[in-house]
């Protein structure tokens, strides 16, 4: 059996740019890409907190420490310079590794620095 499992998350992203009529895909500070494992050209979902939408594209690399997260392309029309997002990357483990697997969590705050990491979301309580 195949599983599909969360691999990476930057945690309330700040989007800096959009840009229509760049090549699509989600520019990432490379210092980010890295603390997170997530690959140029990776597939990532980006899940916009603003507004409500959830969307795919892929993610390529922007200047290491600039703190950009530019929306590309369709994805301009999807997110707003200001919006937080939550981007994530999953990957397909078979069930044993899946059961071991520990997600790479990177939280950011509002310029887009790393604050903490983990590899564990608490519980949520009522």
């Amino acid at each position: 059996m195949i599983l599909t499992l969360l691999k990476a998350k930057l945690h309330q992203a700040r989007v800096t740019h959009a840009e229509l009529e760049y090549e699509g895909s989600c520019a990432i500070d490379a210092v980010l890409l890295d603390a997170a494992g997530i690959l140029e050209y990776e597939q990532i979902q980006v899940y916009n907190l603003a507004n409500g939408e959830r969307f795919t594209t892929y993610a390529i690399q922007a200047e290491p420490g600039s703190g950009i997260i530019s929306m590309n392309g369709a994805a301009a029309h999807k997110a707003a310079p200001g919006d937080r997002v939550i981007i994530c990357a999953y990957a397909q483990l078979g069930a044993a590794e899946a059961r071991r697997f520990k997600p790479r969590l990177v939280y950011l705050d509002a310029g887009n620095r790393i604050v903490r990491t983990a590899h564990t979301i608490p519980v949520q309580a009522a």
